[in-house]
């Protein structure tokens, strides 16, 4: 879904940290986040499973990740039914 987006804080040394950013950019794609290997994976996916972009992180550094799902819309009534 369009709005999906995944926040990584990496440690960069001493005091200091980074926020990395990965959000699906067009309606249809998602953002997936793997932990494989001591890498963390994000990845931007199409609905038929392509990969639109990666971002890999080593694990060791990571302090924080944060999924930010898309807002789903409530169900709508099915045309034709009585309330």
């Amino acid at each position: 879904m369009k709005g999906d987006r995944v926040e990584v804080v990496v440690d960069s040394g001493g005091d200091t940290t980074k926020t990395y950013e990965v959000a699906a950019t067009r309606a249809g794609r998602r953002v997936e986040v793997v932990n494989r290997r001591g890498q963390i994976e994000v990845t931007e996916v199409t609905r038929g499973g392509t990969t639109v972009r990666t971002a890999r992180f080593m694990a060791s550094r990571v302090i924080a990740i944060v999924e930010h799902p898309a807002p789903r819309s409530p169900a709508r009534p099915v045309p034709g039914t009585a309330r």
